[in-house]
């Protein structure tokens, strides 16, 4: 039987229109990205000049750009640990990278003898009995997917142990085992590429593979790339063309100025470390078409961050984080203020771009609240949901934000606790109880310490912050038994 052409255009109409209303009831899928040590001011879309990101620039321009967005923490795992929990690393022990010093090791370690405390015995584990936000997906019908860096506790501690059904190449490591970012991997998780395969594209086309295979139901792909971190590593034409940018630029800024007692890099012009933020942008480029690809690119929110500060002041100090202050490890905005980026079709305004500020324990609720699933207080205690601020309503203010390291950093960091409350930032030194206070809505360099100008405010915020650990149950640092007092 012939069916004339208006016959055939008003059924496919019909079924356009129903799938249209399927995929208006379905749940929206969720995409995670989330990049190793990259500094805020390390895209286009932050004001970078030497880097190219052209992915995520497009990105941030179809979406919402986060220019107030704080990890947890200044250094990974304990980030990663309340992204997944919503709660503070303070409140779950888990507190300094994981393999980092503790003080059983510390008091017998030399390098300890002139620091007048030692870091507590923290949890190294992502504790099982934390309903991670991908224990709650799954329990609504999602699909759950972790490709990359976990770093968040021994072999039983891993994302199949953690509500992920499918884990790819994340585990114990903190970084690729064969310190290239190139096939062979050694990694147990992610069977060996062609020689020479970069490992965060490889690890893009594994995410790429799981949409195009789910597409038909909800799903939460979670990409945690082991690039910008060290060791620093790019493909030779990479190193080359950012050599050759390196050599056609002009400066009058010194490259390196001083934060405390270290060199602290003071312009982006690292040749490798360049090709690296170019290979990550590729990776999220990779993922961000299979989006596409799958046709279903208008149901899937993306939330692209970082987990710390870039690295400024160790370990070749590859990126500057200026304005910022510091850098990762430390406890000034260059160590905890990340790159966030969020789109949600049909609800974030493109090209948005707020100044309210949120940290990363509020990812989980704000996931939930944009699922359509009920929140989970007793769980995400820590983080409140800024679903409302993505769809461009008004909601109260965040209020009091906290962090917790008592543990001295790699980069340089001393042990401090800090809170952010409105404009006002508060640092306090563990070692000794001094404190700094910065009005970092108007200084985000932190020039200007006002804690004598103000004291008032001073401590007002200080009690606010000791009654905070109280009731976290925080685990502080100890007096050292050996500390001798450089001479």
């Amino acid at each position: 039987m012939k069916i004339s052409k208006h016959i055939l255009l008003a059924l496919l109409g019909i079924l356009s229109q129903q799938a249209s209303l399927h995929a208006a009831d379905r749940p929206p899928n969720f995409v995670f990205i989330l990049v190793d040590d990259l500094g805020q001011r390390d895209l286009g879309c932050y004001g970078s000049t030497f880097y190219e990101t052209p992915r995520i620039d497009a990105l941030a321009k179809s979406g919402m750009r986060f220019t107030s967005a704080y990890s947890a923490c200044p250094v990974c795992s304990p980030t990663r640990a309340s992204i997944q929990s919503g709660k503070y690393p303070g409140r779950l022990h888990t507190t300094d990278y994981f393999g980092g010093p503790t003080y059983d090791k510390a008091l017998n370690d030399e390098r300890y003898v002139s620091r007048p405390v030692l870091p507590p015995n923290y949890l190294e584990r992502l504790p099982l009995e934390e309903e991670t936000i991908a224990e709650s997906l799954a329990a609504a019908g999602y699909a759950t997917f972790y490709t990359g860096k976990w770093h968040l506790g021994p072999k039983g501690y891993w994302p199949e142990d953690q509500g992920y059904q499918t884990n790819v190449g994340g585990n114990r490591a903190s970084a690729n085992k064969n310190r290239k970012f190139f096939s062979p991997y050694n990694n147990p998780d992610l069977p060996d590429g062609a020689d020479g395969e970069q490992l965060d594209e490889r690890l893009a086309h594994e995410a790429a593979n799981f949409i195009r295979d789910h597409r038909d139901q909800p799903f939460l792909v979670f990409f945690a790339q082991f690039d910008v971190h060290v060791p620093l590593n790019t493909k030779p034409e990479l190193r080359k063309k950012y050599r050759q940018k390196k050599d056609a630029l002009v400066s009058n800024r010194p490259e390196f100025g001083k934060e405390g007692e270290r060199d602290v890099r003071h312009v982006q012009n690292h040749p490798v470390y360049s090709g690296m933020v170019e290979t990550m942008d590729s990776a999220v480029g990779i993922v961000l078409d299979a989006l596409e690809e799958a046709g279903v690119e208008d149901e899937t929110i993306v939330i692209f961050t970082s987990d710390n500060g870039g690295l400024s002041t160790a370990e070749g100090s590859p990126t500057s984080n200026l304005p910022l202050r510091a850098g990762k490890g430390w406890y000034y905005e260059g160590g905890v203020r990340v790159p966030l980026i969020i789109r949600w079709p049909g609800k974030t305004k493109a090209g948005a771009t707020t100044d309210s500020y949120v940290i990363s324990t509020d990812y989980y609720p704000t996931i939930l609240e944009m699922a359509g699933l009920k929140l989970k207080p007793e769980q995400h205690v820590d983080g409140r949901s800024f679903a409302p601020l993505l769809k461009g309503e008004s909601q109260p203010a965040r209020g009091p934000i906290y962090w917790h390291y008592p543990h001295y950093g790699n980069q340089g960091g001393r042990p401090f606790s800090a809170m952010r409350d409105g404009d006002w930032k508060l640092i306090e030194f563990l070692e000794d109880g001094r404190t700094e206070l910065y009005d970092v809505a108007h200084d985000e360099s932190e020039t200007k310490n006002l804690a004598d100008a103000d004291p008032e405010r001073t401590a007002m915020m200080q009690k606010q912050l000791h009654l905070w650990r109280q009731e976290a149950k925080v685990q502080m640092p100890q007096r050292n038994p050996k500390f001798s007092p450089p001479k």
